[in-house]
């Protein structure tokens, strides 16, 4: 799975760089709030539009002709920041890369699930979500050592993007999925029977459905949004990337022993545990952040931890619920 990871945090690591930079960016004084929130918008519009249009390519290419297909859509959006700073371009490249990274989710997730075998699906699972942590964590940090303000940070992000890529052609050729009944010629392929709405994914898993949904409400503002919110509050720009960055290593940190428990404990019981302390540290964020600044970052801490492994541990009870024929269709439901 080496080649496959190896893909997975570049690209992410690109994409976190472009977050926040973006979020840096229209931070700043003069900038009307009605294009921020357009901007901002543009990326989940471009990630559920990636959702939806991902399993038909993975059924008539495969996952490895559209993962190669994808980095090359990642790899424009990405680029076109370094050209322009026209703000209403800015939509456009952030609904192509929302696009981008839902399509790569999209294609990992259902290859995992597919590849993995019920007492490692939990553990695979955490082995991903450990590399996107990293990978979060890696792009905050390279905002830190560009600097936050430096013109040259759409610059390497794309340049991060670019090396996803290469990595692709350097590291070979995934391994082939095993056979199932429903599918006696494996190849590097999955052809869905059907796609699986959001009503028929949760009849047949509606834990799954409950916790992703809760999880993908919360964690994809925590990182766009805590620049911004890090601004309004009079942090410094440092400060900010440094919540984000605390959010990452919290994340990056849990995610392999919640995978560990995952496949030895039940999932249900777990998901509960989560979504609790997650509701309970979003209320504490907004009620005593404003109060200390290293409180701040204990919150931010401990909500990593909760909530960023909220979704390995629902995917991999929803995979346990579905047939494998499903999983391309299911995964892009759930993203």
């Amino acid at each position: 799975m080496l080649p496959i990871m190896a893909g997975v945090c570049l690209a992410c690591i690109g994409s976190a760089m472009l977050t926040t930079a973006v979020s840096l960016h229209l931070g700043k004084p003069g900038i009307s709030p009605q294009v921020v929130q357009i901007v901002l918008t543009a990326y989940p519009v471009g990630f559920l539009i990636g959702c939806l249009v991902t399993r038909p390519a993975v059924g008539q290419y495969g996952h490895e002709p559209t993962f190669v297909m994808i980095l090359v859509l990642a790899l424009l959006a990405a680029s076109g920041f370094v050209f322009t700073d026209f703000l209403p371009s800015w939509i456009c490249f952030r609904l192509l890369g929302g696009m981008a990274m839902a399509s790569l989710f999209v294609v990992c997730e259902s290859w995992i699930n597919l590849y993995a075998e019920q007492h490692n699906r939990g553990a695979l699972f955490s082995v991903y979500m450990l590399t996107t942590a990293i990978a979060v964590l890696l792009g905050q940090l390279l905002v830190g050592l560009v600097g936050p303000q430096s013109p040259h940070l759409f610059m390497v992000a794309a340049a991060t993007v670019l090396l996803a890529l290469v990595s692709k052609f350097v590291g070979g050729r995934w391994p082939a999925l095993p056979a199932s009944p429903a599918d006696p010629d494996p190849t590097g392929s999955a052809r869905p029977v059907k796609r699986l709405g959001p009503l028929a994914l949760f009849r047949l898993a509606p834990v799954t459905v409950v916790a992703i949904f809760q999880g993908g409400i919360t964690n994809m503002n925590i990182f766009v949004l805590t620049p911004i919110y890090g601004t309004q509050i009079g942090l410094s720009a440092a400060t900010t990337v440094g919540l984000v960055t605390t959010v990452s290593i919290a994340g990056m940190l849990a995610q392999t022993p919640v995978g560990w428990l995952s496949d030895r404990f039940e999932r249900r019981i777990i998901l509960l545990v989560q979504g609790i302390l997650s509701v309970t540290l979003c209320a504490a964020i907004a009620w005593l952040g404003n109060s200390s600044v290293p409180l701040l970052f204990i919150l931010f801490f401990v909500y990593g931890c909760t909530a960023l492994t909220v979704y390995p541990v629902a995917m991999a009870f929803g995979a346990s619920q579905l047939h494998s024929r499903h999983m391309v269709g299911a995964s892009g439901t759930l993203l």
